[in-house]
């Protein structure tokens, strides 16, 4: 994309942000990446910047993630193989484009993160509806990662004691509720109520670690199946045409990382469109392999008859698969403090400028109102997890959400950089750029209002 001669938006300050005010730079960075001072000079060979090779990775971390589980009944829900595929390759085309959109806008405004770029480049109220989405997303997938705690613990405990699954446990020590709640309260509250995170930033190897393990055991399983497990009905289409669309939100919420892409473009040694371009599409062929095969594999092994956590599937006493299990928990326990420290972060910002107070005013009360929004938002999710009883019904949703950070945001920043242009023609790239834009507000506006209703009509009538 050429840079253009004009200045992007800039009404974002209408709200007197200050540069401290939320701790900008910072908030939702992934814990492995480390930014550079935003007005610092020259591009190349910064001391720790990132390099390539490592941004790669950095994004096939913040891709890949506890969403996986969720794919083979995606795949189901879509119509089989074909389908899932097909449904993958054409929403990865937009994927990347909103990656690479993110980065130039990032450089032409100067902003290192996802919530100042549209601040930036598109104004108050996309700002702030953007801002007002990370929060809702980060806490629905709170609970998303509190119900997995208790379907893999329920599928530990059910082998740790020998019960069989069918007859359930009469022991309160192995209820559900008491389980997600003891994990939660002993683990998950400690590490979310610290006011930084970078403790966490070595965790972010183990759980690229799990995951792909994960992927290779349902790979394993299929290749191999245990002898107990069952053929099933194998769909090879689609119930009804809009069955198809049901599976988008899964597809979304699996490859949505582009809350956490411009801090990590903004690491790079040399943060350039170009190089970036390369580096979002390796991250996304290499997180394409990892949902498909993990797709592929577990929808073949159960049919029909998956489970929205695919590993609910398998039985409690498979050894391979507990270790997955406990990988998962040892994923979704370190993953829990980081969206948790994002959206409270996003939530700091909002209070600070609606106040209109500095971080450095405010260093009496900060503590204070730390405790009481960790405390607040840890039982609500909490709350919530223990009576929704699985994480299709959370993905549903959020995945609409998830559709807007890599759709409709992208593509009113692009409208809005591009409008922002002084030309005195307007070039037929222009033309296609601003088309482009528009179409992915419209597709992911689309894919928001139709998953979104979808879920709440599910939910009603069941």
């Amino acid at each position: 994309m050429a840079q253009g001669t004009g200045s992007i938006n800039s009404d974002y300050k209408d709200w007197e942000w200050s540069d401290d005010a939320g701790e900008r730079a910072r908030l939702l960075q992934s814990p492995s990446v480390e930014t550079v001072p935003k007005n610092s000079e020259g591009q190349g060979n910064r001391p720790g910047a990132t390099s390539a090779l490592g941004a790669v990775f950095i994004v096939v971390n913040a891709a890949l993630g506890a969403g996986l589980l969720n794919f083979p009944a995606a795949f189901s829900m879509a119509g089989g193989v074909a389908a899932g595929i097909t449904l993958q390759m054409c929403m990865l085309i937009f994927i990347i484009g909103g990656l690479v959109i993110l980065a130039y806008c990032s450089q032409a405004s100067n902003e290192r993160t996802y919530q100042e770029v549209v601040w930036a480049v598109c104004g108050k109220v996309p700002g702030v509806l953007c801002e007002v989405a990370i929060a809702v997303y980060t806490f629905g997938t709170c609970i998303a990662f509190l119900i997995i705690i208790g379907d893999q613990e329920d599928k530990i405990i059910a082998a740790l004691v020998k019960e069989p699954e069918e007859v359930g446990s009469s022991r309160w020590y192995t209820d559900r509720k008491f389980t997600i709640s003891i994990t939660a309260f002993l683990l998950i509250l400690p590490l979310s109520i610290p006011k930084e995170i970078g403790f966490q930033k070595y965790a972010s190897s183990l759980s690229v670690i799990g995951t792909w393990y994960v992927t290779a055991v349902i790979i394993i399983k299929y290749i191999w199946p245990d002898k107990e497990l069952v053929p099933v009905e194998i769909p090879t289409s689609p119930s009804t045409w809009t069955a198809v669309f049901n599976a988008m939100p899964t597809i979304c919420f699996g490859f949505q990382c582009h809350v956490s892409s411009v801090p990590v473009f903004n690491s790079m040694k040399q943060p350039e469109v170009k190089t970036w371009g390369a580096v979002v599409t390796a991250a996304m062929v290499i997180a394409l392999f990892v949902y498909t095969g993990t797709g592929i594999c577990g929808f073949l092994t159960f049919g029909a008859g998956v489970e929205q956590d695919v590993l609910m599937s398998y039985p409690s006493n498979d050894i391979p698969v507990a270790l997955a299990r406990a990988f998962i928990i040892l994923c979704v326990l370190t993953s829990y403090p980081i969206l948790h420290f994002c959206g409270r972060a996003v939530l700091e910002g909002l209070w600070l400028r609606y106040t209109g107070v500095t971080v450095e005013e405010d260093v009496v009360r900060e503590r204070r109102r730390r405790l009481l929004q960790t405390i607040s938002w840890f039982l609500l999710t909490l709350l919530l997890a223990l009576f929704i009883p699985d994480i299709g019904k959370v993905i549903s949703v959020i995945g609409g959400l998830a559709a807007c950070f890599i759709f409709v945001f992208p593509g009113l920043c692009l409208i809005q950089a591009k409008l922002s242009e002084i030309q005195e023609t307007r070039a037929i790239s222009w033309w296609a750029q601003v088309s482009y834009g528009v179409f992915m507000v419209t597709l992911g506006a689309f894919i928001f209002g139709q998953t979104t209703a979808n879920a709440i009509f599910v939910d009603l009538t069941a």
